[in-house]
């Protein structure tokens, strides 16, 4: 992998991370576009994920300190506070919520990645998530005010975010529908998204960590690592402030567009 390569793939990770679009799908997508060996880049696209918690977590400062001084108060750490108490049931609902995924990835990852990590079912599963875009934004407009985010609406998004382990489906995308389809608003949903989001990715790239050193040898060289890394945390950044401010005013409709026409054009490549 080149440098030219490298800050590509980390623009394309950090930009579609967050937009409702599917990183890993793009992922795979560009490295097979590029000529890459997308089974030997699983220490690059873990680099690429934590620029994109780097992201997150700058983005969203007050919360995740937010969450700090609230889980310590919890441990009786730091003395609690009424304003801590938001961020007490906040917790339960990111922990509560992110169960399904970790299940699905410690049982499921290495499978989930033999079958589906290629350009056929990235683009099926595209076009699917496209489709569920729209009968989710046709659910909200029966809601006559916005449902606060309660624990069971917490339990069915993390089912949803467990989905996106499959490459295609949007993690951002999945998670906010699911909010949507429960009465959420879009940018309630997506905040909620994204807080969850923390521990997964930082669970799933720890997990990949591990297993790359059991396999051995680093299969890409640093610099192309720390290239990517930092690429994927600046349009990381850039990504998900445009999407905040998008969804206050629009919907997901045209999001549902763009994965119609790449996961049509995916399957396409797929064939030739």
């Amino acid at each position: 992998m080149g440098f030219i390569d490298a800050l590509i793939l980390g623009i394309v990770q950090g930009i579609t991370e967050f937009l409702p679009i599917s990183s890993s799908g793009h992922l795979v997508i560009g490295e097979s576009v590029l000529g890459l060996d997308v089974e030997a880049l699983k220490s690059f696209d873990v680099a690429v994920h934590m620029g994109t918690l780097v992201a997150i977590i700058i983005y969203f400062r007050k919360d995740f300190v937010g969450l700090i001084m609230g889980f310590l108060s919890l441990i009786h750490a730091i003395k609690p506070r009424p304003k801590h108490e938001e961020y007490h049931k906040l917790i339960l609902f990111i922990v509560i919520g992110s169960v399904p995924a970790v299940l699905v990835g410690l049982l499921l990852g290495d499978s989930i990645d033999y079958w589906f990590r290629n350009t056929m079912y990235v683009g099926l599963f595209m076009i699917i998530i496209a489709e569920i875009f729209i009968i989710a934004e046709g659910k909200l407009k029966k809601f006559k005010k916005p449902t606060e985010l309660k624990l069971g609406h917490a339990i069915i998004i993390g089912c949803f975010q467990a989905l996106a382990l499959i490459p295609g489906i949007s993690r951002s995308g999945s998670t906010i529908a699911a909010g949507i389809f429960q009465g959420i608003s879009r940018e309630k949903a997506a905040r909620f998204s994204f807080l969850m989001a923390m521990p997964v990715i930082f669970g799933a790239g720890m997990l990949t960590v591990v297993k790359e050193m059991r396999g051995g040898e680093a299969t890409v060289e640093l610099m192309p690592i720390i290239v990517g890394f930092i690429a994927s945390a600046a349009a990381g950044f850039v990504s998900v402030y445009f999407l905040m401010k998008f969804l206050k005013h629009h919907t997901l409709k045209v999001f549902s567009i763009y994965l119609f026409v790449v996961g049509a054009i995916s399957v396409l490549l797929s064939l030739t």
